[in-house]
């Protein structure tokens, strides 16, 4: 698939991803933070505040993919943007933790923005092309979670603590906007008079039926579990071993290099990847190079060390979870493919759930 003869379509839904993510980078690094000096949580609730939004996307995900398959993919699209749109601008105006809890298990709810984005991309390209589309979604993820931090922080250095939560919320109504003015459909109607007629449905006994699908649920399971485990440990590891001083400083650095590896692996290794090798075979190789990764962090004693394992860690994930997906939505009919994503979102979301525990 050749960047410059990209489906217009495809530019869209990746320029609203990105978007997206810009705007949920400026908040969710600083959320335990402002949870903590503005309402008084500890440490315990901040886990319970961050936890509860994937609980309720492990409920919702395979609802708003299975709702995708039957009205569209755009309705559902929106719906989900203007759940984060409420979401990003309850958080800002606060003043109760309750008012966050709420804020965080209603944007959950609503949370379909990336599994609808998803769909709708494997939507718009063809079968074939459909791992590097992925890997290409997956990098406008990466990228925005690198520049919304940053944002983030000159934001609350600017104008105080709920300043970027305003901010995101305004990016949320920009995504609104361009999908609601420039996304054209993509699920056909006759996918969607198949899926609402019930000749395709997908049930958990018809997945676990499904052992391709079940095999790629259960990568993407435990590749999410690392993901988490590493990320709630990765400050205090960094704390304890890596750095003497400025810990935030070393650790937002690794953090920047596990971004830039997934991006730059997405972009420009996992086609050529997929040009010579098959899913299956990229999918085995990514799980090699990211456990070798975390093989390192495991006798990691310096920083340098730390940054090899981070960057090996985050390559072996940027090439496996694309064609990972990929192969799970091809695993099943067309027309449950919304379905499909839906419950690859839940698995990853209960995987975080239990790894950041």
């Amino acid at each position: 698939m050749n960047i410059s003869t990209l489906d217009k379509r495809l530019v869209t839904i990746l320029l609203i991803v990105f978007v997206q993510m810009v705007g949920a980078g400026m908040i969710l690094p600083i959320l335990p933070i402002y949870a903590q000096k503005q309402f008084g949580l500890s440490p315990v609730a901040i886990t319970l505040l961050v936890s509860s939004f994937f609980a309720a996307q492990f409920l919702a995900g395979p609802f708003l993919g299975r709702l995708s398959d039957r009205i569209g993919r755009v309705p559902v699209l929106v719906f989900s943007q203007i759940g984060t749109v409420v979401a990003f601008a309850a958080f800002g105006l606060a003043w109760a933790p309750w008012v966050l809890f709420a804020a965080r298990v209603f944007d959950g709810l609503t949370g379909g923005n990336i599994v609808v984005a998803q769909a709708y991309i494997t939507d718009v390209t063809p079968r074939e092309n459909r791992a590097q589309a992925l890997g290409l979604i997956a990098a406008m993820f990466g990228l925005g979670f690198m520049i919304g931090p940053a944002i983030g922080g000159l934001l609350v250095g600017f104008g105080g603590p709920r300043v970027p939560y305003f901010f995101a919320a305004g990016a949320a109504v920009v995504v609104v906007a361009l999908t609601i003015l420039t996304l054209d459909e993509s699920h056909t109607q006759d996918a969607r008079n198949e899926a609402n007629a019930g000749r395709t449905t997908l049930t958990l006994r018809d997945a676990v039926a499904n052992r391709r699908l079940v095999s790629m649920l259960a990568i993407a399971f435990l590749a999410q579990l690392a993901l988490g485990l590493v990320m709630s440990t990765f400050a205090l590891v960094g704390q304890a071993i890596l750095f003497d001083s400025n810990v935030e400083l070393g650790v937002g650095i690794l953090l920047g290099f596990v971004g830039l590896s997934q991006i730059i692996t997405q972009t420009m290794v996992l086609p050529r990847f997929l040009r010579r090798l098959s899913e299956i075979r990229i999918v085995t190789i990514g799980i090699l190079i990211r456990s070798v990764g975390l093989g390192i962090f495991a006798i990691m004693v310096d920083p340098w060390q730390a940054a090899i394992g981070a960057v090996l860690f985050a390559a072996g994930g940027g090439l496996s979870m694309p064609p990972t997906q990929s192969i799970g939505t091809k695993a099943a009919t067309d027309a449950v493919r919304g379905g499909v994503l839906g419950i690859f979102q839940s698995a990853q979301s209960l995987a975080i759930i239990l790894g950041t525990a």
